[in-house]
């Protein structure tokens, strides 16, 4: 592993720990109680506070601003965390805010995200893997973006709100409902506009699985069932469909309700 290099007018912690690789570019400060993975590059003028760790082999760009405190009244300096993996890219000015105490205490990335310029993570919102975010996008706090999900430009996303794996949110969608799996969502408020087919290919699902996605959106939201009748229907139609399971579980666990 390549050597770390520090630009000379960076500013770094003496309680930061720095892996082997690590680059940190012109005037960025890095302070105290900071650990960021091998690789990791981050670029000029970004601000990363504590308690964050980082992974490795990610790249902020320039200008971001992560680990700073929630923006929350009740928040009093409880010593809350941000957690990103690896290999993420994180633009120029994002900002993504630490955990609260009255939630998880903790705001989680996963792995191989790429969250575009402008874009805001609120505290103790958890992003999972391969996931887009678009310019300026917005993630209110609480917020569950789930795997390989993607969410257009401009699009805001209400606290507590869950966006599915393989969705997509379309640019300047307000989402104030949970959007399920595998959805194409879009609007003010957002609701649903079929299967993310394209998505879903892309992300390796055969023409069976596909299939059965689509068959079990019908069910959901073309036969006017009441929630709990539809996913009995579901549980009943495609016991053991593996992809469809995913579907009734996220169904089963929604609190804001669901966007028909």
């Amino acid at each position: 592993m390549a050597a770390r290099k520090i630009d000379p007018t960076a500013r770094i912690s003496p309680g930061a720990k720095l892996a082997e690789g690590v680059e940190v570019g012109p005037f960025s400060t890095v302070e105290d109680r900071v650990e960021i993975g091998p690789g990791t590059k981050i670029g000029p003028y970004c601000l990363v506070q504590g308690p964050t760790a980082i992974g490795a082999g990610c790249t902020f760009t320039g200008y971001a601003s992560v680990g700073t405190p929630p923006q929350d009244h009740s928040y009093k300096g409880e010593d809350t965390r941000l957690v990103i993996g690896d290999g993420n890219t994180i633009r120029e000015f994002v900002t993504i805010n630490r955990g609260t105490v009255k939630d998880k205490q903790v705001t989680t990335i996963g792995d191989g995200n790429l969250i575009m310029a402008y874009c805001h993570v609120a505290h103790d919102c958890v992003i999972g893997s391969h996931v887009v975010m678009g310019n300026l996008a917005t993630l209110a706090g609480h917020v569950e973006i789930q795997d390989r999900a993607v969410i257009g430009g401009l699009a805001a996303v209400h606290q507590f709100t869950r966006v599915g794996a393989y969705a997509i949110v379309g640019g300047g969608s307000m989402v104030s409902l949970d959007i399920i799996p595998y959805a194409k969502a879009s609007g003010d408020r957002a609701g649903l506009f079929g299967v993310n087919a394209i998505g879903l290919k892309r992300g390796g699902f055969g023409p069976e699985q596909i299939k059965n996605i689509e068959k079990a959106y019908r069910v959901l939201l073309k036969q006017k069932l009441l929630l709990k009748d539809a996913i009995a229907a579901l549980e009943t139609e495609f016991a053991g469909c593996t992809e469809v399971e995913r579907l009734v579980s996220f169904l089963k666990t929604s609190r804001r309700g669901i966007a028909r």
